[in-house]
């Protein structure tokens, strides 16, 4: 794989390159929401683009939407195409563009631009896919011998989350109340969650309409996945203990999840696909797949306070996920439930196999008994009121790097009432 050389400036280490070409939804204060792709420091408004004559793999009208839905259902083969053109347009050697009387129209700086939620999510489901991740779980509240549930290597485990309170990349949002059951007392009390985590997670969104009924094998699977985010499934882990059971998460979960907001397509994370874990015991049949399908995607989260600068306390990798992206779709449809464009399933909490790979506080700090040191010299055992979580994600192989940007979130103190 050879780096493209692009006639628009890319600074190093930048997320946007020619070999990426992210799709988002954009505003700036002379235009409305619309599509665009990213690359370097500027978007590509492909509204604009099309008007000047320059793509036509898909509909005009579907460029001014307020959400990607519309482009994506426009089928992979025409946002492919589209993307394809994109990167001939942007590459050195290529004046079309370049040459434009329209250009300042057509490129715009992402200083100046308002992200926006890039889909409109109509479902949203969470799997539980790391092993490291459901082996800490489960040795610090289950059996430290035997910290895997019966199912686990049998079925990606997952639940239906709250579409409706996952947010862009920038949300601030305030501490949930709930309630909590402290160790020492006999009945519950009603207050401000202390224990607020952050979980480091991917999603991926789906490009394809499936009907009720009908399922989706993990061959077909790529044909109905558009592309992936970064994504923070917020937690507040004193709520989940009291309510989890019998049903799972429930008010500890829906408050706020938050994505990026550029979705890095399938087509352009290919490069990166590495080798998956040898699953055993043996799988059914519908969750078995051919080549290399978990990818190489280099995961980093921080933590910054409100006047203070960022500690990094994660760096972990979404290859090691035991489910893959193609088993999560098999298993979530082999019962026929449906798809449709726009659903965005997460990976469930990314943790690897060492300390420093964890994805999420309560296995950094392990429940709280190891508090990490920040740069400022405070100490966190989970979230402060005023921090904002940063999650960051790139791939890189041959001097190529695919990245996501950030998807970052800001915690306030809780609202009494």
């Amino acid at each position: 794989m050879k780096a493209l050389q692009s006639w628009i400036p890319i600074p190093a280490n930048s997320d946007f390159t020619p070999e990426n070409l992210p799709f988002g939804i954009f505003s700036t204060t002379s235009k409305s929401a619309r599509a665009g792709i990213a690359i370097g420091e500027h978007i590509i408004d492909l509204s604009e683009l099309h008007r000047a004559g320059l793509i036509n793999q898909v509909p005009s009208e579907v460029l001014l939407s307020k959400a990607l839905n519309e482009l994506i259902a426009c089928g992979k083969k025409n946002t492919s195409a589209l993307r394809l053109r994109v990167q001939q347009l942007v590459t050195a050697e290529n004046n079309e563009l370049q040459a434009h009387p329209n250009l300042q129209d057509i490129l715009v700086k992402q200083s100046i631009a308002t992200m926006h939620m890039p889909v409109n999510v109509g479902d949203y489901t969470d799997f539980y896919s790391s092993i490291d991740h459901a082996t800490n779980m489960g040795k610090m509240f289950r059996d430290p011998e035997n910290a895997l549930l019966p199912n686990w290597k049998h079925i990606p485990v997952g639940y239906h989350g709250r579409a409706s309170s996952i947010r862009v990349s920038g949300f601030k949002f305030h501490r949930p109340m709930g309630q909590l059951k402290p160790a020492d007392a006999e009945v519950p009390v009603f207050a401000p969650s202390k224990l607020m985590d952050f979980e480091l997670e991917t999603a991926f969104i789906i490009g394809k309409n499936s009907n009720l009924g009908e399922r989706i094998s993990t061959e077909q699977a790529d044909d109905y996945i558009f592309g992936m985010v970064l994504f923070n499934d917020w937690s507040a882990r004193d709520i989940q203990s009291w309510e989890y059971v019998p049903l799972g998460p429930f008010l500890a979960k829906n408050f706020a999840s938050v994505v990026s907001p550029w979705i890095v397509t399938l087509d352009a994370l290919e490069p990166f696909r590495v080798e998956g874990y040898k699953q055993e015991p043996k799988v059914q049949p519908y969750l078995e797949y051919s080549g290399n399908k978990n990818v190489d995607i280099h995961l980093e989260v921080s933590i910054k306070p409100e006047h203070g600068e960022e500690t990094i306390v994660s760096r972990s990798n979404y290859k090691y996920m035991y489910w893959t992206m193609e088993q999560q779709l098999a298993h979530h449809t082999v019962n026929g439930c449906n798809m449709n464009v726009g659903d965005m399933l997460a990976s469930g909490t990314i943790s690897g196999p060492d300390e420093g790979s964890y994805g999420s506080m309560m296995e950094i700090t392990w429940r709280g008994t190891k508090p990490v040191k920040m740069n400022d010299g405070s100490e966190r055992k989970f979230i402060n009121d005023g921090d904002t979580v940063i999650i960051r994600g790139n791939c890189e192989k041959d001097g190529v790097r695919v990245g996501f940007g950030e998807c970052s979130s800001t915690l306030l103190s809780a609202i009494a009432f």
